[in-house]
Parts: C-alpha cells; structure tokens; sequence
C-alpha cells in the first residue's frame, strides 16, 4: 500500500492546506455525527474517532465546540450522506462522498468536477464493490510479531499486517477500529499513530503516469474545491 498511501496522503495534504474548507468540513461532519448519535464521545464512538481526527488536523476547538452546541440545540439544517461513484483519468476508480442539505446542488457540481477532470460519473454501486472497507493503523514499530500478537490476544480480526521499513501497517474490518486501537495501546502505551482512521482500500489498483496522472492530480483538485465533497477515494496508484 506504500506508493499509493503516499500519493493520497500528499492529496490530503494539500486539501489541508485549505484551512477554512477544512475547518468547515469538519464542523459540518462533526455536526451530522453528533445530531444522529449524541454529542457525549463515550457514548458516541464515531463521534469520539472525528473529533480525535479533527484535532489531530489541528481544526480549533471552537469549531469543534460549536459544531457540538449546534448539534445539542436541535433543529438546524439536515444534511445527508450522499456518495458518487465512477472512472477517473486512466479508468482508475473514484468514490466519492459528501454531506449535503441540496442532492440537486451536489450532484450538479460533483457532475461538473467529473466532466472537467475527464472523468465519467457511474451509477450506484459501480466501483464500491471493488474496495473494502477498513481501518487502518500506521506506527513506528520494529515488530511485526509483537503487534500481530497483541492484536490476537485481544481477539482482533486482523485482515492484514505489514512492517515497511519500521512502519507497521496494520488492517483491520472498520468494526474492529475502537477494539484493535485499544488493543494497540494497551500492549504498546500511548502510540503516536500516523493513520488511524476508516477508508475504503481498494482491491486492485490503477497505475497511472504521464498526463493521466496530471489529469487525476487535477481532478482531485477539482473535487477538494467542492464545499459539500467530504472525501474521496480511489485505486490510482501513480508511478513515474
């Protein structure tokens, strides 16, 4: 997963360098969390792992404070999950989803981001069967075994470990994210992760180079610049 964890770190990277999008996305997604589940985090895991996100992104805790007041206070606006699936430059595959108070409005500018970025929007259902939905934890670590067997004893579903140059890179089905965290920094103490957070991995990837791979930096450019897009994912795997 190396090369491709990379690229689409370097895209989030990029998208963070957004501050006010970002702040905005979290506090949007922050919001819909804990309206439909509560706002108290021990009770609310989901609620417990973006607000662990949004810090660890260094959103402010005012805007994670009035995300939460906001959600307490009832009534305000209702937004849904809405994803969109389809074939980026190169034929690779794209997910990508949003949080939305107008279908119309996402959809006319998700369908903008694809026609531009040379893309082709799909039906429902067209690329997610090709990725998997996971958790996924990296840290520094130098054994593989101690961690596979931490996670083991624990009774963790470990769908994959791998250990890349004292990075450990473990995956686990997206149930198991609270169980095998805990699990990790019970054997090991307090772990600084550098990914901790639920993705969809894809199956198979797409190797891309010369302008399809321009034109895929492009198009996730495109699509970072969406005020409703939340994220997004894809099998690109660029090689030069």
């Amino acid at each position: 997963m190396g090369r491709t964890y990379e690229n689409r770190k370097a895209s989030m990277a990029k998208t963070g360098a957004m501050k006010t999008k970002l702040y905005s996305r979290f506090g949007k997604e922050i919001y819909v969390c804990a309206k439909n589940g509560g706002t108290e985090t021990d009770s609310n895991l989901s609620l417990r792992r973006l607000v662990e996100k949004a810090k660890k992104n260094q959103v402010p805790g005012s805007i994670i404070d009035k995300a939460l007041d906001k959600a307490r206070g009832g009534g305000g606006e209702n937004f849904e999950l809405v994803r969109f699936e389809g074939f980026g430059p190169g034929n690779c595959m794209v997910i990508v989803d949003c949080l939305t108070d107008n279908n119309n409005r996402t959809f006319g500018d998700v369908r903008t981001c694809f026609n531009k970025g040379k893309a082709k929007i799909g039906a429902q259902g067209a690329v997610a069967h090709m990725f998997d939905h996971r958790a996924i934890f990296a840290f520094k670590h130098d054994d593989e075994e101690a961690v596979l067997e931490a996670l083991m004893e624990e009774d963790v579903d470990v769908a994959d470990i791998e250990n890349d140059d004292g990075i450990i890179t473990v995956i686990a089905p997206q149930t198991e994210f609270f169980k095998a965290k805990t699990a990790l920094t019970k054997a090991f103490g307090e772990i600084n992760f550098e990914v901790d957070e639920i993705t969809f991995v894809p199956q198979t990837y797409t190797e891309l180079k010369g302008e399809d791979a321009e034109q895929l930096e492009k198009f996730l450019d495109l699509l970072n610049d969406c005020d409703d897009v939340q994220e997004v994912y894809h099998n690109a795997e660029l090689v030069q």
